[in-house]
């Protein structure tokens, strides 16, 4: 049966860059292998497909190329605002039935945010054997002098390993080695590295997401890895703002800057959970078999 895929920009920084995430928004009645085989003949790095859910406004389930996720940010962000211009939503909040639970979604004119939990930090000393700090930065062609402190793994939902480089030249010239990226992400549980700079302009950093061992070699926008930076920035970066905002997606091979935006949760100085968020916009529509 035909299935009509929406091809939706999210983080978009004003009408430029995004992420593009497919959108299938009658997805009752597929399998899970069907909606694994959509995603890979769609092809990009993360398909959503919206469900009739019971316990929430929505049931999302996200499928990378080769297999299912438990959430995804830019994709996330696609659907409701998809949902909203569709007139398929209404109010100011929502919420998604997931395969980890159930998450709030706070939607604001063109914009939509989605809930993250309070962050967990993983140093070096509980990775798992086989990995190290340095192993990391050699996955990426770095030395320990090129980085702002050790690698660790940071996880509001989705766990990610962030990597602090000294400045967006570094960033820029990194050279990633994708079968050990995706190695060391498989044996730390982790989506992938997201490897950043801090700035001092608009935008408090700037960042690179590299997902092999989930099919994605590079991305453009990462809300699920934006939240767990903006939580390092804030605890032990010194950037004790509750609003930060990240860039993603400018250091690509073909650039595709994006803004993601992270509302932190304070509570007595200490994070309590998170909302990113961002704007989409639809680019095109296809259809799968």
């Amino acid at each position: 049966m035909a299935r009509t895929v929406n091809i939706v920009n999210a983080f978009v920084d004003g009408d430029q860059g995004g992420n593009p995430a497919g959108v299938v928004l009658d997805a009752d009645t597929l399998s899970v292998s069907e909606k694994l085989r959509i995603a890979q003949l769609v092809g990009l790095s993360e398909t959503a497909f919206v469900s009739r859910s019971e316990v929430a406004g929505i049931k999302l389930e996200f499928f990378t190329p080769n297999r299912q996720i438990a959430h995804c940010g830019h994709a996330t962000i696609a659907t409701f605002s998809l949902l909203a211009q569709r007139g398929l939503v209404a109010g100011a909040e929502s919420s998604k039935e997931t395969i980890d639970g159930i998450r709030r979604i706070v939607l604001r004119g063109e914009t939509a945010f989605m809930e993250q939990l309070a962050p967990t930090y993983t140093d070096e000393a509980g990775f798992a054997p086989g990995v190290s700090g340095n192993r990391i930065l050699a996955s990426l062609g770095l030395t320990p002098g090129r980085v702002v402190a050790s690698p660790c793994v940071v996880d509001t939902g989705n766990r990610f390993v962030l990597v602090h480089v000294r400045s967006e030249q570094q960033l820029a010239e990194l050279a990633p080695d994708m079968d050990e990226i995706a190695a060391v992400s498989a044996a730390l549980g982790a989506i992938g590295y997201y490897v950043f700079a801090t700035l001092d302009g608009e935008f408090d950093a700037t960042a690179r997401m590299f997902g092999p061992h989930y099919g994605i070699e590079e991305e453009a926008a990462t809300g699920m890895a934006a939240g767990p930076l903006a939580c390092y920035l804030y605890d032990r970066a010194g950037v004790r703002r509750p609003t930060l905002l990240i860039r993603q997606g400018a250091y690509m091979a073909t650039p595709s800057p994006s803004r993601i935006t992270v509302e932190l949760n304070l509570e007595q100085g200490r994070i309590t959970g998170l909302y990113a968020g961002g704007r989409a916009q639809l680019a095109s529509t296809i259809t799968v078999m």
